[in-house]
C-alpha cells in the first residue's frame, strides 16, 4: 500500500525533527497513519534459522523475541554465555515453543568470528537471516584482539568477516545492520577509521563506526547479492536501551518518558528479515520506510573517500578479491 503524499509529508517532518520521529511518539504515529507496511505474517518464518548477534541485553533481545515470535530457529549470539542464557530461559518462558540456541562468540575478535562462522556453517545449511545488533561504546579508547579501535571492530569488522564467511548458507536470506541516528551527526572519515588522532569521545567513536556501515552499505550489498543476499540497514530511533542507560544518562533523564522501549526499537529490524517480499536491497530504515543517509551536506563522503574507507575494510577484513 503507498503512502499518501500528506502522510510522507508528515513523516518527513517527523523524521527531521528527531524528537516527533526517533521516540514512541513517531512510531505510535507512523503506525496509525494510512499506508503503514504491513506486519510479517505470523509463521512467516517458520522453520526457518536466524542469528542475532548482542541478543542478551536491550534491543537484541526484543529482536531475538520478535523474530522467534515469527517461527523461526533463533540463535542467541552473546559474548557472555552465563547472562545468555538466563535471556534464553526468560524467553522461553514468555514464548512456550519457542526455537532458540545460544552461541559464543565476541564480535570484535575476527579470530573468534571465524571460528563461531565456521561452526555455524558446519551445523546449518541454511540461513535466513542475520541481525547484526552487537555494540559497544567503551568510555577510553579501546582496542580488539587484532588492535582495531573497538567501535570499528565490533559494529564493522566483525560483521563483514561473519557474514562474509557465511555467504554460501545465507544465499537468499537476509543481512541487517542495527546502525543509530546517531551517525547523522559524523562524516566519514576515511583518513582516521582507527581513531588515531584528536582527542577521543565515546559518542563521536559510536557515531563514526555506525556512518562507516551505512557508506560501505551499498559497496557491501552489491558484493553478497552475487549470492541473492538482501543488506539492509536501519536505525531504533532513540531506545532505552542499556547502552543508553549506562553511556548517556543525562540525554536519558531529558528524554525518558518519550524513549521507546526494546521491542518497538527492534520493530524495523524484525520487519526486515520476516517481510515478504524482501526490501530492496542496499536501504537504510528507519520504522519500515527508507531513509536518507544523510541529513546536513556536511557529512556528505565523496567518492575518493568512500574508496579509501572501502579499501581500509578489506584489508582490516581480509576480503578477498
Amino acid at each position: 500500500m503507498s503512502r499518501p503524499l500528506p502522510v510522507r509529508a508528515l513523516d518527513t517532518v517527523m523524521d527531521r525533527t528527531l524528537v516527533l520521529g526517533y521516540t514512541t511518539i513517531g512510531l505510535r504515529v507512523r503506525q496509525a497513519l494510512p499506508g503503514w507496511p504491513a506486519a510479517p505474517a505470523p509463521d512467516a518464518l517458520a522453520g526457518r534459522d536466524v542469528l542475532v548477534t548482542g541478543a542478551s541485553s536491550g534491543l537484541g533481545i526484543a529482536t531475538a523475541e520478535g523474530l522467534a515470535a515469527l517461527g523461526a530457529r533463533v540463535h542467541l549470539v552473546v559474548r557472555d554465555e552465563t547472562k545468555g542464557g538466563r535471556v534464553l530461559d526468560e524467553i522461553a518462558g514468555r514464548l512456550p515453543g519457542a526455537s532458540l540456541r545460544l552461541w559464543r562468540c565476541d564480535v570484535g575478535d575476527l579470530d573468534d568470528v571465524r571460528r563461531f562462522a565456521g561452526e555455524v556453517a558446519a551445523e546449518l545449511p541454511a540461513i535466513h537471516g542475520i541481525v547484526h545488533n552487537a555494540g559497544v561504546m567503551p568510555p577510553e579508547r579501546s582496542e580488539s584482539a587484532q588492535g582495531h579501535e573497538l567501535s570499528m571492530a565490533v559494529h564493522v569488522l566483525g560483521p563483514v568477516v561473519m557474514t562474509e564467511a557465511l555467504q554460501r548458507q545465507l544465499a537468499g536470506g537476509r543481512v541487517v545492520l542495527v546502525s543509530s541516528g546517531g551517525m547523522y551527526s559524523q562524516a566519514l572519515r576515511a583518513d582516521d577509521p582507527e581513531y588515531l588522532r584528536g582527542d577521543y569521545s565515546p559518542t563521536t567513536s559510536y557515531a563514526r563506526s555506525k556512518r562507516m556501515q551505512v557508506e560501505m552499505l551499498a559497496l557491501l550489498a552489491d558484493r553478497w547479492s552475487l549470492h541473492d543476499v538482501t543488506t539492509s540497514a536501519m536505525h531504533p530511533g532513540w531506545a532505552d536501551t542499556p547502552g543508553v542507560q549506562e553511556s548517556l544518562p543525562r540525554f536519558r533523564s531529558l528524554t525518558r518518558r518519550v524513549l521507546r522501549d526494546d521491542a518497538q526499537g527492534a520493530d524495523t529490524s524484525v520487519w526486515l528479515v520476516g517481510a515478504e517480499p524482501a526490501p530492496p536491497n542496499g536501504r537504510f530504515w528507519h520504522d519500515r520506510v527508507e531513509r536518507p543517509l544523510h541529513i546536513v551536506p556536511t557529512t556528505r563522503a565523496g567518492e575518493d573517500e568512500r574508496a579509501r574507507a572501502w579499501a581500509w575494510l578489506k584489508d582490516a577484513a581480509g576480503l578477498a578479491d
